[in-house]
Formats: structure tokens, C-alpha cells, sequence
């Protein structure tokens, strides 16, 4: 039987012509002006993108920052030498897997990902290796299940979730697969970027979130208002014992440790805009409504 990665990878494999045209969606457009402001008020220097397709968030970074360096990770050789096509050089957009970075600790300033965490099975694993190659921010631009769908059903959402019931919902949801597929996305898992909190702040002093489509703001509520968010964490804390994460399937996964030491503080993002800074949730929650 294919395995879901396969799938995936054949998906972009087939789609690679069209990729720039057709995965164009506004909330990620509007996540990169808003990490680009925040790339300029911290003086980032450096900036991974993982997952980075045909290397288009790398491209619009470029554009704003000339003299960055930018890099981007990306597994499927088609979507790479689509990237090659535009003029990117091999040497910036690289052949890699977000589990596991071809990169030393800390190598980069930023570590980001647009759209990707929702197509990975194991997206915790993901987004600690991120910040095992970030030695001052990590930013996740991606799905919030229980933002979609309507207002009634994001309750009904968060409080499966809450009981504990969202995986038995997403088995049945799915009939077994744990993954949908469709023409427009290919292979999506469940997932929300309130699932990484836990991580993210186990790893990060700060954690900031701003809703990128539908309703674009900040304040209490985003966990059933915003669709899209995107999540910057910064400012590395101390090396820690492990500790435990909600992992997708509402269940702990383990963690891996940062061992990257303290570094120059961060301004955090939209502080000046009242944005959520560490909002505790009772359960990170897991996409696709």
C-alpha cells in the first residue's frame, strides 16, 4: 500500500508546473508582510524556510531583505528545480526533510514554514527541529481546525477536543486514515497551529499569534475566530529536562531538549498591537474541519 509521504510527494510531483499559480492562498501572503516586519524591528540576519516548495516565501523575503541570507529546505526534486527554473541557486534551496534539517544547531537566525505542518504526520517532531536549527525565532504560518467551518460546529470542535474525544472523531471522520486527500491540497491531515503551543513555549520565552484569514486581529477568541494564524516564538530559553507535548493525536508525545544557550532578546511581535503573548488553553488542539 502507498503511504501517505508518497502520495504526497507524487501529488507535487504531478502538480509542480502549476504549483505557484494554484497553492497562492492570501492568509500566507498576508503572514509573510507580517514576518517580514518583524524580520526588520529584530535585525534578523538569517532566515530558513522549510518546506519551501518552489521557493516562493524565499523569494518575497529577497525582495524585502536583498542582502539576507535565505535558505529553504525542500524534499520533492520536482518543486526544487521549478525553484532552479526562476533563478534560485541550488546552493540556497536544498534538498532536505523537516524531521531531520541538514543544518548545524542555531545555524539560522529564523526558522519558518508556510502551509506544511498540516501535510506531515508527526508535526511536533517538525517544529522542535525547527527550533533546533533557530537560535532566535520560529515562526509556523498554518491551519486551525476549529476555526473552520460553522460558528456552532468550532464549538461542538473545541469541545471534543477538550474531552479528549477528537481522536476517536477523527478516526471516524476519516475511516480509519487519519488523512484526507483532495485535488487542491493533496494529502491534509488534522491539525492546529494551537497544537505546537505547547512546544513551542516549552522552547521559546515567547509566543505570540495573530489570525491570517477570515478574521485578522488578535484577543481572546482565536482558537474558534481565525481559520489561519501565524505563531513567533523567540527568545531560547535555558536547556530543560524533557517534557511532554500534545501530540496529534490529543495524546503526550515526547519532546527533544533544546540545548541552544539564551541570545539577544526579541521585540515581541505585535506587542504594540495588544497581540496574545503565552495564552494558556487548557488542551493544545490538533485540522481540517
Amino acid at each position: 500500500m502507498t503511504s501517505p509521504e508518497e502520495l504526497q510527494r507524487e501529488y507535487y510531483r504531478t502538480t509542480a508546473n502549476s504549483y505557484d499559480n494554484f497553492h497562492a492562498e492570501e492568509e500566507h501572503f498576508f503572514a509573510l508582510g507580517k514576518l517580514c516586519d518583524f524580520i526588520e524591528e529584530n535585525n534578523i540576519g538569517s532566515v530558513c524556510d522549510v518546506g519551501a516548495g518552489t521557493g516562493r516565501a524565499m523569494e518575497w523575503i529577497k525582495q524585502r531583505f536583498p542582502d539576507m541570507l535565505v535558505k529553504g529546505v525542500e524534499p520533492v526534486e520536482s518543486l526544487r528545480l521549478r525553484g532552479y527554473a526562476k533563478g534560485i541557486s541550488p546552493e540556497d534551496l536544498v534538498e532536505g526533510d523537516g524531521y531531520s534539517l541538514p543544518f548545524p544547531d542555531g545555524a539560522f537566525d529564523l526558522v519558518c514554514e508556510f502551509a506544511v505542518l498540516h501535510h506531515v504526520r508527526r508535526p511536533e517532531q517538525m517544529v522542535a527541529e525547527m527550533s533546533r536549527v533557530a537560535s532566535r525565532s520560529v515562526a509556523i504560518s498554518d491551519c486551525n481546525f476549529m476555526g473552520q467551518g460553522p460558528h456552532v460546529l468550532r464549538y461542538i470542535k473545541v469541545l471534543i477536543f477538550i474531552l479528549g474525544l477528537w481522536p476517536v472523531a477523527d478516526w471516524i471522520k476519516t475511516r480509519g486514515k487519519r488523512y484526507t486527500y483532495s485535488e487542491g491540497d493533496g494529502i491534509a491531515y488534522s491539525y492546529s497551529v494551537f497544537q505546537s503551543l505547547a512546544t513551542l513555549r516549552r522552547l521559546w520565552k515567547t509566543v505570540t499569534l495573530r489570525a491570517t484569514s477570515g478574521f485578522r486581529g488578535s484577543g481572546s477568541g482565536l482558537i474558534v475566530k481565525a481559520a489561519h494564524l501565524l505563531v513567533i516564538a523567540s527568545g531560547s530559553r535555558a536547556p530543560a529536562p524533557p517534557s511532554f507535548a500534545i501530540g496529534r493525536s490529543g495524546f503526550p508525545d515526547g519532546g527533544a531538549d533544546r540545548t541552544a544557550p539564551p541570545v539577544e532578546a526579541v521585540t515581541p511581535f505585535g506587542a504594540e498591537q495588544g497581540e496574545i503573548t503565552n495564552q494558556r488553553f487548557h488542551r493544545q488542539g490538533s485540522q481540517v474541519g
